[in-house]
């Protein structure tokens, strides 16, 4: 092992994770915004230890003086989606933008690894500013379903335990469940546009849900108690069935209108 500065070393891709988790994580708020859908559940993102960029260096006999451009995950990034479809969707996207450029495109989804294994890796490279300059560094962008990441954590941690040597009966049972991690997102892309309807009607409901409350804690401010409390105990008896709950929101636009007008006088 060369005498280098690992934690310097690794401090540009550690930027990079972090500004690359805001950026997805931004994009994710932003497409809900605008189209009322977006293709990514989650962000995680990661910095590959120093023990297992020396192990990959090895097994794919990269020289030590060319880990930055032979090992290309040593930052990583890990987005989930809920369908298939948002997969693409997504990698669309990460096309488009001018923030970063595709270095070339892994789909382990079309082609499975033999293991069973599934995702689409996106090889980066991503300007870093740091104290010294403007730095390119490459960077794994890993898009896959819940499912599918559900599967591959259980393969990770158990190649780790049997050293990539995973004996015949677990390699068995681990394609049987990839088959069916496939199988379920399948399935649940057939009923993809059911599940959108379902989630929109239940965010939709609890944003009025706070909205109503919020216009109630209003009245207070404006020393409408007595009209405040009405208007609760009003939303305490809809609450269980939840029928009604417009109607309440309305009333309280227009009693918290009045209210602003009294104050105003």
């Amino acid at each position: 092992m060369d005498g280098r500065d690992w934690k310097k070393f690794l401090l540009p891709y550690e930027q990079a994770v972090e500004e690359l988790k805001v950026k997805f994580k931004t994009l994710r708020g932003e497409l809900k915004s605008r189209e009322e859908y977006a293709p990514i559940e989650f962000v995680t993102g990661r910095v590959k230890k120093i023990s297992s960029m020396l192990e990959k260096a090895k097994r794919l006999n990269v020289p030590m003086d060319q880990l930055e451009s032979g090992i290309e995950d040593i930052a990583g990034i890990r987005i989930m989606c809920q369908f298939v479809a948002d997969i693409e969707r997504l990698a669309e996207l990460i096309r488009s933008r001018q923030d970063m450029s595709i270095v070339y495109e892994k789909d382990y989804i079309t082609n499975k690894k033999p293991s069973g294994y599934r995702s689409f890796h996106i090889i980066i490279e991503y300007p870093v500013q740091t104290a010294l300059g403007m730095k390119r560094i490459l960077a794994e962008v890993q898009i896959r379903t819940l499912a599918m990441n559900f599967w591959a954590t259980i393969e990770h941690s158990l190649n780790y335990k049997y050293k990539e040597q995973l004996p015949a009966d677990v390699r068995a049972r681990l394609s049987k469940a990839a088959e069916a991690a496939y199988l379920l997102d399948q399935e649940m892309s057939s009923i993809r546009g059911e599940i959108v309807e379902s989630q929109k009607m239940f965010e939709d409901n609890s944003n009025l849900v706070n909205k109503v409350l919020s216009n109630i804690q209003e009245l207070y401010f404006y020393h409408r108690v007595r009209e405040a409390a009405q208007f609760q105990l009003r939303f305490n008896e809809i609450w269980e069935t939840e029928d009604g709950l417009s109607d309440l929101s309305s009333d309280l636009e227009i009693a918290i209108a009045r209210a602003k007008k009294g104050d105003q006088n």
